[in-house]
């Protein structure tokens, strides 16, 4: 055991002395000995820290913030319950997700709307990244999305958003991933800095619509190049085109040669592959591209 792991345990047992045999409300009373007791948890968290042992860091900093609660420092409490939950998600993600919810809980009693979306961020990205559950991630992404809309942060919500349009395509949700993707570029169209952004999301959409239905497909990029005139001119709408076109003919070279051209410029990413292929199962061929 190191140092710092010695002093802070010896921080958690001066806490707990302090609070006595009836903790918290034993001291109800000796508001200098609660302070006290927080301010040795603090302590101890911190050099937990130093000695990188996560899991008693982040246990000695949920103490701290049950007793700002049950104190009525509730700003205090949340902020605690956060430093527990950055330390948690080294260790146990659970026990992160459910420090960040006591944040989140408290944040969004107290009104802290754009706080509470970036924990709801922070849980979403765990899920996504480390624990693998894409349906907690996406829920967390639109809770995320939703606190960011009503502050009115609309470029933080679309890149929850995002997210969200990202699994819908890869869950064949493809209804859900064409709404947002075409409520982005329409917004996207109302700002000078993000119009040619725009162009990106009518792609994805109209890439979501041609794994439906290559009417669906034509149909939308009609619509698109009516919104934004531009588009007609981008390398993504000459390859929705093309391979409209390929499709409706049930040309599998047409359609192959067509991918080919565009990823020998523009490097094809896993999400564009994966409906890439999709699409042309379609035709009826093995799944490959080339």
């Amino acid at each position: 055991m190191s140092t710092n792991e010695q002093k802070a345990q010896q921080l958690v047992a001066e806490a707990e002395k302090k609070l006595g045999p009836r903790g918290f409300f034993g001291s109800l009373f000796g508001g200098s000995r609660v302070e006290d007791a927080i301010e040795c948890y603090q302590r101890a968290a911190n050099l937990f820290k130093m000695a990188k042992n996560w899991p008693s860091a982040g246990s000695a900093f949920n103490e701290a913030a049950n007793l700002h609660l049950r104190a009525g420092s509730r700003h205090e409490a949340a902020t605690n319950y956060v430093d527990a939950a950055n330390c948690y998600k080294k260790s146990n993600i659970n026990d992160a997700v459910t420090s960040y919810i006591k944040a989140i809980d408290l944040y969004t009693d107290m009104g802290r709307f754009s706080i509470a979306a970036k924990h709801h961020q922070s849980i979403a990205e765990m899920y996504e990244n480390e624990a693998v559950d894409i349906d907690k991630a996406v829920q967390h992404y639109e809770q995320a999305a939703d606190f960011f809309m009503g502050e009115e942060s609309n470029n933080a919500a679309n890149k929850c958003l995002l997210k969200v349009a990202q699994y819908a395509a890869q869950h064949e949700n493809y209804s859900k991933a064409i709404q947002i993707y075409q409520e982005i570029a329409t917004s996207s169209l109302e700002s000078s800095l993000l119009k040619y952004s725009a162009k990106e999301y009518f792609f994805k959409a109209a890439l979501c619509q041609l794994c439906i239905d290559h009417l669906n497909a034509q149909h939308a990029l009609d619509r698109y190049v009516e919104q934004y005139p531009a588009f007609q001119d981008s390398r993504e709408f000459k390859l929705l085109a093309n391979l409209i076109e390929n499709v409706e003919e049930q040309n599998v070279d047409g359609f192959t040669d067509a991918v080919k051209g565009y990823d020998s410029i523009s490097r094809l990413d896993e999400w564009l592959t994966t409906l890439l292929l999709r699409v042309k199962r379609q035709l009826g061929e093995k799944p490959d591209l080339c």
